[in-house]
């Protein structure tokens, strides 16, 4: 009654290929999308902004990122924090290069950086597969965090071994990156990429590209046997993940923290990028989006409605409870349900089609 596609007639080709092909999707779309541009800077305060929004998106960003190497390619890697340090110290490099040019488009140019090195280190993925390439990316991460603390001219011999954001306008006389960059600014801007990637990441997919990169992630021999080329494919896949993976680094520095260590792109920062890709859903954008909020908001949560039915907890605890929520609910996803959240909504949508009636 409320989701039904009876009465939606394709009359061309165009409407065929549609991203989107039902109404009601497009109108959950639609109001997604007014929900983020105007009730959410409205509702929303400067902390909600700058500590759960911004961040939020970008992690989001990332998480689509990987997930073009792990769920479209069937590549794994645990070199994901690595590859977004690498966008974010040449974004770094190119603001103290180029000072006048546009921060926006030291962002998007940092990602080239971080595709070349993607590149570089998916090499072995023509060779090798599965866990053996997780070691591999593995030990990407850890060469490149050797990178980030011992060469000083990555982070222009700072004697605190950190790289600073400088304040940096762009559209007119607004203040887009530094410590007087308003939240809402920031914001809008980072919504904007997230907005644009994401359209240009569920295209590319669709396409011949995508295709290919599902071909050697289902069966690559089979793939080649089709006339795919494995290293046109592989590397394709590094090099999209890690420009993806590059220009959120860039963002998490330069429009949410604001200064960062080497610490901030550790094992740690991988892994917690891969749980999202676990929990959201292999190979599913809107997944990428329901991972990321549940890892982030989740701390959030409980710190917040904990106290508020009186069980009061130290932020310690309360990040120690998360922890173990998030790695429950992998192993549950993993076993019940390895498509994660994202074919739970699949699910539900399924069961609003043919509701009242019995499903399944």
């Amino acid at each position: 009654m409320y989701y039904r596609e009876a009465g939606q007639f394709k009359t061309s080709y165009k409407t065929d290929q549609a991203i989107l092909p039902l109404r009601e999707d497009r109108i959950g779309l639609m109001l997604s999308l007014v929900m983020a541009v105007v009730v959410v800077p409205l509702v929303s305060n400067d902390f909600v902004l700058a500590s759960i929004m911004i961040p939020f998106l970008i992690l989001a960003l990332a998480t689509i990122g990987l997930n073009v190497l792990t769920g479209y390619a069937g590549q794994l890697s645990l070199g994901t924090g690595a590859f977004m340090g690498v966008g974010a110290y040449a974004c770094y490099k190119l603001t103290t290069i180029f000072p006048d040019v546009n921060i926006i488009v030291h962002i998007l140019v940092s990602g080239l950086f971080a595709a070349a090195v993607g590149m570089i280190f998916g090499l072995p993925s023509l060779r090798i597969k599965g866990l053996y390439l997780a070691v591999t990316t593995l030990a990407a991460q850890f060469f490149l965090e050797w990178c980030f603390i011992r060469i000083p001219w990555l982070y222009n011999y700072n004697a605190s071994g950190a790289i600073e954001v400088p304040e940096r306008r762009g559209f007119g006389d607004l203040i887009l990156t530094g410590p007087a960059a308003d939240p809402l600014t920031r914001y809008f801007v980072v919504l904007a990429i997230v907005i644009v990637f994401t359209l240009a990441v569920k295209n590319l997919v669709r396409g011949r590209i995508g295709r290919q990169w599902m071909m050697i992630r289902d069966m690559d021999i089979a793939a080649e046997l089709m006339g795919v080329r494995p290293l046109v494919a592989k590397l394709s896949a590094f090099a999209v993940s890690s420009y993806i993976c590059g220009v959120a680094g860039a963002m998490f520095v330069f429009f949410y923290l604001g200064a960062a260590e080497p610490d901030a792109f550790s094992i740690t920062l991988s892994f917690q990028i891969l749980f999202m890709v676990i929990l959201g859903g292999l190979g599913s954008l809107h997944g990428s989006f329901f991972g990321a909020a549940f890892i982030w908001c989740l701390p959030i949560v409980l710190r917040t409605w904990l106290p508020a039915i009186g069980i009061d907890l130290g932020a310690e605890t309360v990040f120690h409870i998360a922890q173990l929520v998030i790695g429950a609910l992998i192993i549950f996803f993993l076993i019940v349900e390895p498509h994660g959240l994202a074919r739970l909504w699949q699910l539900a949508k399924e069961k609003l089609r043919v509701w009242p009636f019995p499903y399944g």
